[in-house]
């Protein structure tokens, strides 16, 4: 399932309900990135989150998609917020069910790399020195591509 939206959301309802009345569940991970309030040494007192509608949704069902591919997954939820967001606030949800951790586990650090280099989202931070495009990372790059092989997307 995959989710753009303004909104905050609950962590343990999500997970409850992402695997209520499914027995074939014997492990779930989760990861849930929050906005910091350092950035690049400055400190920042908002980040705001832009996409594209329509775009943004069909390459996280790509992603999710690989996720399923690669590993047996019972079930996945990427929940993934827009808009201006303050220090603190959550930003994104990534959880990955399956019937054994590590799938669960791999599927989960596999979906957070990826949306790192491949989700279609701006990022604006506002510092004392004023607002920044936040430029794409290296060390994202870096943990995203062992991850790649020839029959993967993209």
């Amino acid at each position: 399932m995959i989710r753009v939206q303004a909104d905050d959301f609950d962590i343990g309802a999500e997970i409850r309900a992402l695997t209520a009345a499914n027995t074939g569940v014997g492990g779930v991970a989760s990861f849930v990135g929050l906005v910091r309030d350092m950035a690049g040494g400055a400190g920042e007192s908002a980040m705001t989150l832009e996409h594209y509608p329509g775009m943004t949704e069909r390459m996280l069902a790509e992603i999710d998609e690989e996720a399923h591919r690669r590993w047996p997954l019972e079930a996945s939820l990427i929940v993934h917020r827009h808009g201006r967001l303050e220090p603190g606030e959550r930003i994104v949800l990534v959880v990955t069910a399956s019937a054994h951790r590590r799938a669960a586990l791999e599927s989960c650090a596999f979906l957070i790399d990826w949306l790192k280099t491949r989700a279609p989202f701006w990022k604006l931070e506002e510092t004392p020195e004023g607002a920044r495009w936040v430029e794409a990372r290296a060390s994202d790059d870096a943990a995203a591509s062992k991850w790649r092989r020839e029959d993967a997307t993209g």
